[in-house]
């Protein structure tokens, strides 16, 4: 398995986020090949909490061009972890 802190790469911060933490969820942006037990592994060995649930979503890059020259922003992966009833993961800003 692979080490916690190379799954989870940053909060995420947001309006909808910061409003999800008054429910117990926390957005994480994590690695593309993490499945949802490695994020609860992660996220419970790091911030030392019980995660009830994981939900994911990869994040689809968005089509740039530069000039003449065209790209693509890559696609990246989404963590939404709900937390058990009194647990608290303090996040700062600017991660």
């Amino acid at each position: 398995m692979k080490n916690p802190r190379d799954i989870i790469i940053k909060p995420l911060v947001s309006e909808k986020s910061v409003a999800d933490m008054e429910h117990n969820k926390y957005t994480f942006k994590v690695d593309l090949n993490a499945n949802k037990i490695d994020i609860k592994y992660a996220v419970e060995e790091i911030f030392k909490v019980k995660v009830i649930d994981v939900k994911t979503m990869v994040v689809k890059g968005k089509p740039k061009r530069m000039g003449r020259y065209e790209g693509k922003r890559p696609d990246w992966k989404k963590a939404i972890v709900t937390l058990k009833e009194g647990d608290k993961i303090e996040i700062v800003e600017g991660l």
